[in-house]
């Protein structure tokens, strides 16, 4: 009896053993699951990065972690066979590269994508708007530095001698170089083009753009006396220009000096005139815009983009005054 209950003891003991064994061991499989989920959420996290390169490194480390190739990975074609119905390739797309062109609304709904696009479409009309608003504010700061230029040769009787033009550049003032600026094929300023210059210095010196000076010959084909050609001559006319102006009140480090020789010219060389308007110095004040900005530089400024003699600022004030007027009227006789 004592024997035999010992050993029924024992293999009770033994039975109790084995249920606690098998009490335990959800916990390998649970150990499993977390290490699967783990990978997955790696997986999907790697799929949401729109970095190209590093979804590359994360796929090949992954791969070689699991000792093989992983056609899932490499965006190769891969078989589904856990349901036995279904052999569909499945790539992983990475996600879309903005700096690639996409928008990122490739994987969207119709409806997330519409509005996606229509923010876009609002954000671009908003750039527009603020853009035109900037190159409409800087024309009408580049016609009063004109205005201030206009007067100050007014009052030396040197208004012929320069025209104005508004472009995607800045503001053009063009000094005509006869005989009156320069003598023939030299680049030594003259008394009388020392005196325009004397005008347009003042209202230059205190802004903040750079200028530009660029010199043009035209296009006659006669022989420069004192330099090798024409782009000599009118790269050196530019840097006397530059070096009047650094000399009243200009700072060096706004300005500049190129020549063009003969190959801009401000009026077609068939025409009678061009002999004396494309033999020119432009002085030009540089707009501080962007560049999609300026480009609307031309059609803010309206028929002042065109070459025209400088308005005054009494003559401008006069004109406002009369603009102003007759909307007034237009609009008391709509009402």
């Amino acid at each position: 009896m004592s024997s035999g209950g010992g050993a029924k003891k024992k293999k009770g003991g033994h039975e109790e053993h084995e249920e606690h064994v098998n009490h335990e061991r959800w916990l390998v499989s649970y150990a499993d699951m977390l290490t699967l989920l783990f990978v997955l959420f790696v997986v999907l996290f790697s799929m949401s990065s729109v970095d190209q390169k590093k979804f590359a490194e994360l796929a090949a480390g992954l791969s070689e972690g699991f000792g093989a190739q992983s056609a899932a990975f490499s965006g190769s074609a891969a078989t589904l066979d856990g349901s036995g119905n279904s052999t569909s390739v499945v790539p992983i797309d990475p996600g879309v590269n903005p700096g690639d062109g996409g928008t990122g609304t490739e994987n969207m709904s119709q409806k997330d994508k519409q509005a996606v696009e229509a923010a876009l479409r609002a954000e671009a009309r908003l750039k527009a708007s603020k853009d035109a608003e900037a190159a409409t504010k800087e024309a009408k700061n580049l016609k009063q530095v004109e205005e201030k230029v206009t007067d100050a040769l007014v009052k030396a009787k040197l208004r012929d001698q320069v025209k104005f033009t508004i472009n995607e550049r800045g503001l053009v003032i063009t000094v005509i170089t006869n005989e009156v600026v320069f003598d023939g094929n030299r680049a030594d300023l003259r008394p009388g083009g020392e005196k325009i210059l004397d005008a347009i210095a003042p209202a230059l010196a205190k802004l903040p753009n750079s200028v530009e000076v660029d010199g043009h010959t035209n296009q006659l084909k006669a022989t420069t006396t004192y330099y090798p050609s024409g782009w000599e001559l009118s790269a050196a006319r530019a840097s006397t220009v530059v070096r009047f102006l650094t000399g009243h009140g200009l700072p060096k480090d706004r300005m500049s000096a190129v020549g063009f020789s003969d190959t801009k010219p401000l009026i077609s060389p068939k025409d009678p005139r061009s002999v004396t308007m494309n033999r020119r110095v432009d002085v030009v004040v540089l707009t501080q815009l962007t560049a999609e900005q300026a480009a609307l530089l031309p059609a803010a400024a309206g028929d002042d983009s065109k070459l025209h003699a400088g308005a005054t600022t009494a003559e401008a004030a006069a004109e406002q005054k009369a603009g102003t007027t007759t909307t007034t009227t237009t609009t008391t006789t709509t009402d």
